[in-house]
């Protein structure tokens, strides 16, 4: 029996993402933007919190832990090990390799640093599921804020070779914006033109654009392809290393 998943927006663009399994009700939060809208939505789903499991230490992601927790008081509370200062109050700190149960499935706790210096991700394997945070977005990724952009390139190298089916849930609805940033880096790539096409339909209607897929990331995100000819074109960088032209793509994104 696989997870449920309810995936609603938060504050103005978090995205918050419930898992449920059926088989034992235990019910996890990835990341906590926002008690109540949290609250409202399992309610409506009529789960019960057992799980909050943080991907690094932004108030954006950890600031509805408090509301959560006054309602659930049982809420365990799971997040970066090396981020727990910041974070505070966490039932278990976690690392690369660590593994976590929600009920009755598994996932595994990969170290993805770069956005924040111990951010991590959630990787449930038999579920095809990734919880990539703020590392990896649909035709994008997040900012270097606390690591060398080289540090955020090789977790995304990391995140880039999971199994292609895995389908990848990110923290935030930025994917309209990084379409049109991906086009303007890569604008003979036929398949992002057509998934930046889907997307404005997806936005004009009101609807999310996630999840998205490994596959989908690795051919149409500029910034898992910063080794390619066609980028590296678009950047004046041929023949580079390929992280050379990641930073200098995130500086170009950063800018845009």
């Amino acid at each position: 029996m696989s997870l449920e998943i309810h995936q609603f927006l938060c504050l103005s663009d978090n995205l918050c993402v419930l898992l449920h399994d059926a088989a034992t009700g235990a019910t996890a939060a990835i990341d906590a933007p926002d008690a109540t809208p949290i609250i409202s939505a399992l309610a409506t789903k009529g789960w019960a919190l057992s799980d909050i499991l943080l991907t690094h230490h932004h108030a954006d992601h950890i600031q509805g832990v408090p509301g959560l927790k006054a309602v659930f008081p049982h809420v365990r509370v799971s997040g970066p090990a090396l981020e727990a200062d910041q974070i505070g109050g966490l039932d278990r700190e976690l690392s690369e390799g660590d593994k976590v149960m929600i009920g009755t499935r598994e996932a595994q706790v990969l170290g993805v640093p770069g956005h924040t210096r111990g951010h991590i991700a959630y990787w449930f394997a038999a579920d095809h599921l990734l919880f990539a945070g703020d590392t990896l977005f649909a035709m994008g990724c997040g900012r270097a804020f606390e690591a060398p952009p080289a540090v955020l390139y090789r977790s995304l190298m990391k995140l880039a070779d999971l199994p292609p089916e895995t389908q990848v849930y990110c923290g935030h609805e930025y994917t309209l914006a990084n379409a049109r940033f991906a086009l303007s880096v890569d604008p003979e790539n036929q398949t992002l033109r057509r998934r930046a096409e889907a997307v404005a339909a997806l936005r004009a209607g009101g609807r999310l654009t996630l999840p998205t897929r490994i596959d989908l990331e690795r051919a149409t995100n500029p910034f898992l392809r910063a080794g390619e000819a066609a980028i590296q074109r678009s950047l004046g960088l041929q023949d580079a290393p390929a992280a050379e032209a990641f930073a200098a793509l995130r500086e170009a994104k950063n800018r845009a």
